[in-house]
This record gives C-alpha cells, structure tokens and sequence, in this order.
C-alpha cells in the first residue's frame, strides 16, 4: 500500500524465477511429482505451481539474504516446529519458503494443498496414514520420496502454521456443532436487517465453539458448496479436479454480491471472521458498481463484495457506511433484486480459481460450457467467465422490482419466464505473483452480463 492508502501491486519476476527453479529442479528428481503434474494440465487444466502449499529448502549460503532482497518476510502468523523458519511474501501471491536449519534429508520438500488428504490418498493409493488427527487444524501425507526430494500433501483448518497437534476430547463435538450452525441456517428472510442480525449471532456461536479462524473456514466451505450444487460449469470442474483428489484448493477469491443499504452488515461479520479490508475496486463510470475487497491472512482467502457504486461515491467508505437505495440500478443491484442477497438464498456469484488459462477453456469446451470474452488478457493475468448459470427468479421478486420502476413490464414478464443469470467460474491465471486486478476491462464483463442485456 503507498503512502495515499492506495494498493499498487507489482509485478515480482525474479521471485518467481527463484521458486520456480526449485520446482523445476524438484519435478526433475521426483518423477511421481513430474508425472502428477502433467496429469494436471491434461486432466484438470491447472498447473502444480498453483497447488503448492509450501516448499522447503535448506539453509545454506546466504538463502535468507536472498528471500529478504526477494521480498520475502517472516511470517508471524506461521507456527513452525524448531530449527525451521517460515517465510511469506506480503506484496504477491506465492508459496510459503520454510528455512529449515541442518544438513538433514531430503534437501527439498515441495507439499501440495488438497481439500482433503483422503480424497486425496484414496485416489491415488496411498496405503499408508497421514499424520495428524482426522479434522484436525494441520495434517500431512508423504506422498513421493526420490531423489533426495519429498513431495507432502497438506490439509488446514483455519490454520496457518506447520505443527501437528492433538485435539482436544471436546473439539469433534465443537467442530461438528459448529458446522452445523452453519449449514442449518436460515437463507431466506423477508427482513433483511432481521437476516443479518441472526447470521452475525450464529457467527458468534460458531467462533464461541472453536474459534475465528476454524469458524471462517467452516463457513467458507460450505458457501463454495452451496454455489457448486447451483452452478453446472463448477460441479464439471470440480468434478475433473476430485478426479485427482483435489477439490477446491486452487480457489483464488469468492465473491458476494450486496445491496447498497446492506453492504455494512456483511462486512461487520468478514470483520469478525478476521477478514481485513484491503483495496477498494472501481471499474468506471461505464461499469456502475464498485467493490471492497478483503483478505484473510491465516485462511488466505480474498473476497470481493460487489455493490452499485456511482461515480461520486468512489471515495466513500462504503464498507461501514450504508450508501442510500436507488431506483435506477445497476447490474450488481439488479441481481440482487432478482436473486436477493449473495450471504443469503442467492448464494456466491463466482468463485474464480487458479488455472492453466487455454486448457480449462478448452477442456470445459468439451463439456459443453462455453467461455465469455476474456476480460483481462496479459501476460501475468488471464480473466474470464464461463457463461452464466441461469436461474430461476421469484416472481414476487420480478413484481417488486416492476412495482418499484426498476425494471419494465416486459423485462418482468421476460425474467418470470425465462429467469435470469445467476453465477459464473471465473477462469483465471496468475504469473509473476501479481497480486491485483483489472479495474478497467472488467466493467464490460460486468455490463454484459446484466440481465437486461
């Protein structure tokens, strides 16, 4: 962030080019590794780079000069056993560079990031048992060992550090009454204030029961899932990745569509979860909507919450500060009108992932899910959207927004009968650790997928 409070990511190619030496090193001697990356790109189109969790080096010569002037930094938030030192860089996005002091074997150890370490064993015939408690906070499972290489998989729960512990006699049931919570509540409220009021109290009940970080991890698994059981083009993908065991690892950010009077509320229970404000988005005056977008540090998840936004209001705060209805809306408040509120019934509007960016476009081809206009297409950022999931609106919904002049009588009849786009996979892939987004192409993604188009 510069000294204005503005976000102004960089680009960082000489620290990809230093992790990516280890990775090419690492997939030379560990021939199980090279083997399940390219099984990757032709079965799931993703890359191994976008799956590592964390690598681990030795600490010879000057390494920790060199991560230092790399723009790595130690990572307060990472718990790590003793003789080992985590490093993290704030300013992009790449894995964690553990330091581990002494000349013990392996020399590198690169672990991947499955949702889950059984899935993950089953499908590939792991005979022996991960380390660590089933649903516990960190657990790991050797998968390869060659050459002088060890290749893990890791599983976390709200957890950012790299110790295995025991729970405790009490936490399963925390953890199962916690995430009950969750999945039980209610999504359809005629009083929206009445909504958010009891979802920020089932939130405290859940961190009560096993805590922030657990309860945002919790509660963000099931929004992913609940957006899959209403997106075709996501239960395909989802479907090529657990083909491998791999479930939604690669996720790189969800987004949550808010109304303009309701925005506050749904930041106030991020901010409880932990989630921090980072950037505020702005397309242009063309686009009509803004977003805040949030980062949570120890689950390293981002979030964009989308609103109406007008060209006068940029400056504003409006995460903590409601922005007054308005009868003409924009593409964000009209999908909210048709659909109701993403933290509600309607669900994420996208989640994007991490990708190789042709391969998935050609491999969802194949499935019979076409690909939207790219709207961002440089070299260290590829964006695009599968074409909407349409879903069906209310009725009563479609009336309201008519009885309130948002909409006309034929668009009603149109959304009653036809419905109208719901939710989208957002494709996209990452180089140089680039951090950002594109503010500016994206207002046209964005205009073209109003229902009214």
């Amino acid at each position: 962030m510069n000294q204005t409070g503005a976000y102004d990511w960089k680009r960082c190619p000489e620290a990809e080019r230093f992790i990516a030496g280890h990775i090419d090193g690492f997939l030379k001697a560990n021939q199980w590794a090279a083997n399940f990356s390219r099984s990757l790109k032709e079965k799931t189109g993703t890359l191994f780079f976008d799956w590592i969790d964390h690598i681990v080096i030795p600490d010879s010569g000057d390494v920790r000069a060199a991560l230092e002037n790399l723009g790595f930094r130690k990572n307060p938030l990472a718990e790590t056993p003793a003789g080992i030192s985590a490093y993290s860089h704030p300013g992009a996005i790449f894995p964690d560079i553990l330091v581990k002091e002494g000349s013990d074997k392996p020399s590198l150890e690169v672990a991947l990031m499955p949702e889950s370490l059984a899935a993950f064993a089953a499908i590939h015939g792991m005979a022996h048992a991960p380390e660590g408690e089933p649903l516990s906070c960190y657990r790991r499972l050797v998968v390869s060992e060659e050459n002088d290489t060890r290749l893990l998989a890791v599983e976390r729960r709200g957890y950012r550090g790299y110790v295995i512990k025991r729970p405790s006699a009490k936490y399963y049931t925390k953890y199962g009454d916690a995430e009950g919570l969750w999945r039980s509540r209610c999504r359809w409220y005629a009083n929206q204030e009445e909504g958010f009021r009891e979802t920020g109290q089932t939130v405290d009940d859940m961190i009560s029961r096993v805590g922030r970080d657990l309860a945002g991890y919790l509660i963000f698994k099931a929004e992913r899932e609940y957006w899959v059981f209403r997106n075709r083009a996501s239960r395909i993908q989802k479907g090529r990745q657990d083909t491998l065991g791999l479930g939604w690892g690669n996720h790189d950010h969800h987004t949550f569509r808010c109304s303009r009077r309701h925005m506050p509320d749904l930041i106030k229970i991020l901010e409880k979860l932990g989630f921090v404000c980072r950037e505020r988005f702005y397309a242009g005056k063309e686009a009509g909507w803004g977003a805040q977008v949030l980062r949570h540090l120890v689950l390293r998840i981002t979030v964009f919450a989308d609103l109406d936004l007008a060209p006068k209001e940029t400056t504003a705060d409006f995460a903590h500060y409601p922005l007054p209805m308005e009868k003409k809306l924009g593409t964000v408040g009209l999908w909210v009108g048709l659909h109701g509120e993403s933290f509600f019934q309607a669900g994420l509007h996208h989640v994007a992932g991490r990708f190789d960016f042709e391969r998935l476009r050609e491999g969802l081809a194949k499935e019979g899910i076409s690909t939207m206009e790219p709207f961002s297409h440089f070299d260290f950022l590829k964006q695009a959207f599968t074409e909407g999931q349409v879903w069906r609106v209310v009725p009563d919904r479609a009336e309201r927004l008519l009885k309130d002049r948002c909409i006309t009588g034929d668009q009603c009849k149109r959304f009653i009968k036809e419905g109208a786009r719901g939710s989208h996979l957002e494709n996209l892939q990452r180089r140089e650790g680039f951090k950002g987004f594109n503010q500016r192409s994206v207002s046209a993604i964005i205009k073209a997928t109003d229902p009214r188009r």
